[in-house]
């Protein structure tokens, strides 16, 4: 990828790097991109940043759905409140919200990782399930067949998993519905073979495989193959591997050894010589696309385990194809110029969480100060790069991160959350299009 980066004609680049604001990005959440990332708007005022902590672009309106206010699970320790996904299908789709909720043994007391709903019509908020070995919940997905999947995000597992105590990393646990009511909890089984790993993202194909990902700074990417569609109980765990060791280029995946993946997924890994990716995050499929986050990735030079991270794309064909889709310095600004340590650039610096938006876009979330939310365009030109990546929205709480961005049923609408507050009040918040000829409050 560095040859092809290099090989790019400089007009290609000086274009692809110009930020302007006259770009209209089109679709259900049609928007003008705003103007720059919130430097110069932060503040640590609570009026501020319990209502409307976020710069967003004209003709959106922005609400707190939950707060600490509403469900405060860890009152000692912050409510950490990570991905989510809401009722999908069936008679009450759209209705519900489930988040997990990120707490690491250390915190006094420690109650265990849990899962949360919120009722999206009444705005109650309760714990859906929790237990004592739970540590850093974070991924959560909704499967095709009815199911929660949800995962650990430890590297080191401090407390074993009773039914899988040889595992050495988190584990993904799938949660079932009692008489499909999205509401009752019938039981919660661990799925060992998915990998003991540092888990985040998660993301299930159309055969029914599932997809996950080791939040190592040298972690792989990896692919489930169960026996049964739906069945997570038995089959084969994968990892990604870029042909000739390259980061870039056509790839396979390459099965692991199955004991070895329940205690140690990540070693499996290293046996078969998977690609090291510097921290993958999080999932998102679209069409025949898998993306992932990578956080610290550093696209020019593979030894670099502090970059300023990139987006990767995964091709699910026979001969998986792998590029870098969004990449600072080609397609998109760096926040922190390669010469200097301090940000104040507009640009990408630890992209986390991925969306996939109404049309098919693909939103991004930094874990950085000011956090941002950027839009990437499809690659419609067929060079392996989104043909245009655009700043949406960027947040006024410094020390805080948006995370879980989720689309629902309603296409002009946006959920996300705001985790680590300057206000200690963790909150999940809507950010919604106004209908036309309705004056915009932010």
């Amino acid at each position: 990828m560095k040859k092809s980066i290099l090989a790019l004609p400089l007009c290609a680049v000086v274009t692809t790097l110009v930020y302007a604001d006259a770009v209209l990005v089109d679709g259900p959440m049609k928007f003008k991109p705003i103007a720059a990332s919130a430097y110069q708007q932060t503040t640590s005022d609570p009026l501020v940043l319990n209502t409307k902590p976020w710069v967003i672009p004209e003709g959106y309106a922005q609400r707190i759905i939950s707060d600490e206010s509403d469900l405060d699970i860890y009152p000692n320790s912050g409510d950490w409140t990570d991905m989510n996904t809401v009722n999908e299908t069936g008679k009450r789709a759209g209705r519900y919200m489930y988040r997990t909720h990120e707490v690491r043994p250390g915190t006094d007391p420690f109650l265990g990782g849990a899962i949360s709903i919120v009722d999206l019509k009444t705005g109650e908020a309760e714990v859906l399930a929790q237990r004592a070995d739970w540590e850093a919940l974070d991924g959560l997905v909704w499967t095709p067949w009815q199911t929660l999947l949800f995962a650990e995000e430890t590297i080191t597992a401090q407390l074993p998993d009773p039914d899988v105590p040889a595992a050495q990393s988190g584990l993904l646990y799938e949660l079932k519905f009692a008489n499909n009511d999205p509401t009752k909890v019938e039981e919660i089984k661990v799925r060992p073979k998915l990998g003991s790993l540092s888990h985040e993202g998660i993301e299930i194909d159309d055969e029914g495989n599932v997809y996950v990902i080791d939040e190592d700074r040298k972690g792989a990417i990896y692919k489930f193959v169960p026996d049964t569609y739906g069945d997570l109980s038995s089959g084969q765990l994968h990892a990604l591997r870029v042909k000739n060791g390259a980061k870039t280029g056509e790839a396979e995946w390459v099965a692991l050894d199955m004991n070895q993946v329940q205690i140690n997924a990540r070693i499996a890994a290293q046996a078969v010589n998977a690609t090291p990716f510097c921290r993958p995050e999080d999932l998102e499929r679209i069409g025949d696309t898998l993306f992932a986050a990578l956080t610290c990735e550093d696209a020019t030079d593979p030894a670099n385990i502090s970059g300023p991270g990139a987006i990767l794309a995964v091709s699910l064909t026979a001969v998986p194809k792998v590029s870098y889709f969004v990449q600072p310095g080609v397609n998109i600004p760096f926040e922190v110029k390669p010469t200097s340590t301090t940000p104040g650039e507009t640009g990408l610096k630890s992209p986390d969480n991925l969306a996939k938006g109404p049309d098919g876009k693909l939103w991004i979330v930094e874990d950085n100060e000011n956090s941002d939310i950027w839009v990437a365009l499809p690659d419609e030109n067929g060079d392996g790069y989104s043909d245009g990546v655009h700043l949406f929205a960027s947040l006024k709480d410094k020390g805080a991160e948006g995370t879980g961005i989720y689309f629902g049923k309603d296409p002009h609408t946006l959920f996300v959350n705001i985790q680590h507050s300057e206000t200690g009040n963790d909150k999940t918040m809507v950010i919604t299009r106004k209908k036309q000829g309705k004056k915009s409050e932010d």
